[in-house]
């Protein structure tokens, strides 16, 4: 299954969530999409409940069926919960980070960014979105990337970035202090229902 590339305002109004975790796609039109998106729907079942769920955080990460399947495996080997070792590892990917650093105000456009070259990790270039990195991790932009408008944009437009990375807005390189906890992540996330879904007998 390829990654989705429509609108995401549509898929977050489909799923009353904002996929972009700012509320504007909701704020106009908080119903979902289509002719009769504003009437009340059919009651979900308990597996369309997970689906759902499963759905809406891989368009969040911007995943492919593959991809957050395989995320969703390696979470299952280590220790702790299930559900919350899935959200560190999607926090951990490099597109993400990118993302949380404030280099670019969607998850779609860091990705952009690290495959066409602009970002480095600890020192040397990475140009794969799905890149894991690991607590100490130093991140920035390539030196001959520093000046590009959209990055400048991107960090005026910063509020407030989460508390496990650090950046330096002068030298824009940044670190991944610490995995994230739960408190610090998306509550309108019910990740126990994925692993409801893919554990499913």
């Amino acid at each position: 299954m390829s990654r989705y590339t429509d609108s995401s305002y549509r898929k977050s109004r489909r799923f009353g969530f904002s996929i972009l975790e700012t509320g504007e796609e909701l704020a106009r039109k908080p119903y979902a999409p289509g002719q009769h998106g504003n009437k009340r729907g059919k009651k979900l079942s308990d597996y369309g409940v997970q689906l759902q769920e499963k759905q809406k955080v891989k368009f969040m990460y911007g995943l492919n069926e593959k991809q957050f399947h395989k995320t969703f495996v390696l979470a299952g080997k280590m220790k702790g919960v299930h559900g919350e070792n899935l959200l560190k590892l999607l926090e951990s990917r490099l597109d993400n980070l990118v993302y949380r650093m404030g280099l670019s105000t969607t998850r779609r456009g860091a990705r952009q960014l690290v495959n066409h070259g602009h970002i480095t990790v600890n020192g040397k270039n990475v140009n794969i979105p799905s890149y894991t990195c690991k607590p100490g991790d130093v991140i920035a932009v390539k030196e001959n990337s520093k000046e590009m408008t959209i990055i400048k944009t991107s960090l005026e437009a910063l509020s407030r970035r989460v508390d496990f990375v650090t950046f330096d807005d002068t030298k824009l390189s940044g670190s991944y202090v610490r995995y994230p906890e739960r408190s610090e992540l998306n509550a309108d996330i019910n990740e126990s229902l994925i692993v409801e879904f893919y554990n499913r007998g």
